[in-house]
């Protein structure tokens, strides 16, 4: 286990290594994603209490909305009450593995609000005030996320993305869930952390957490992403989800 508040590079290479190794025995990028939240949620730790440093660890991926299940699509028109049809080719940023202090928050189906949000314009994403930051956070181009172009995929696939900071989420405007989440919960910082996969589509790991994570040990999680990468990159045209959690998910409403 490791102190959020104090990580060493040492720690953050031990840690590179366990990554490496989630997609062992794995048949989905679902259960390489569900490893990836556990880890964190179990190994990163506030010393002085004993407890998880983070209430909530997420991970995400851009996928093709013609390449959802039948109920993710069903879950993406939904929020989009106003649209009929949803074009395959629309990147959705799909929730792939949650864990987190709640019962709910270790349930991807439970999420009402974010199991398969469609990216359908520069516009939507901006509306979005987390994501859109996230993106911009990590060093990429909204249009690229939305519609990769072949001939950059290579160059940006390799490239080290910067990582998403949020150090005092109190109060950010870019964590709207201010009351329902961030104060209940006593979040003091949030990070994200991501790459692009050779397919195209990007992934990010987000961390709520309870502690105040300074700014070095952020810059830390940086190198993580390409043992992650690792670990999916086998299922990247693959598997999405494990075939038993292909259940209608909870309604938006």
């Amino acid at each position: 286990m490791y102190d959020l508040t104090e990580l060493t590079l040492e720690n953050v290479t031990d840690i590179g290594i366990a990554l490496r190794n989630l997609g062992r025995g794995a048949d989905s990028l679902e259960t390489v994603a569900e490893r990836c939240v556990q880890y964190f949620y179990e190994n990163l730790r506030d010393f002085d209490t004993g407890e998880p440093a983070c209430a909530l660890t997420r991970f995400f991926k851009t996928h093709n909305y013609g390449g959802l299940p039948a109920p993710l699509q069903q879950y993406s028109r939904d929020l989009m009450a106003q649209t009929a049809t949803i074009p395959d080719e629309v990147k959705c940023l799909t929730l792939l593995a949650t864990a987190g202090e709640k019962g709910e928050w270790c349930d991807r189906t439970a999420s009402k609000g974010h199991q398969a949000i469609p990216l359908t314009s520069e516009k939507a994403v901006s509306n979005i005030p987390m994501i859109s930051q996230l993106i911009q956070g990590f060093g990429l181009d909204i249009s690229y996320v939305l519609a990769p172009d072949p001939r950059l995929l290579m160059e940006i696939e390799r490239k080290t993305f910067n990582v998403f900071y949020i150090p005092a989420a109190a109060g950010s405007e870019f964590i709207p869930a201010q009351a329902e989440f961030v104060e209940p919960f006593g979040i003091q910082s949030v990070l994200g952390f991501g790459g692009m996969l050779p397919s195209g589509n990007l992934f990010a790991i987000i961390l709520f957490s309870k502690v105040a994570i300074p700014e070095a040990t952020a810059r830390l999680f940086k190198t993580l992403p390409l043992s992650i990468k690792i670990a999916m990159i086998p299922f990247d045209q693959d598997t999405l989800f494990d075939q038993d959690t292909l259940f209608q998910p909870l309604q938006t409403v």
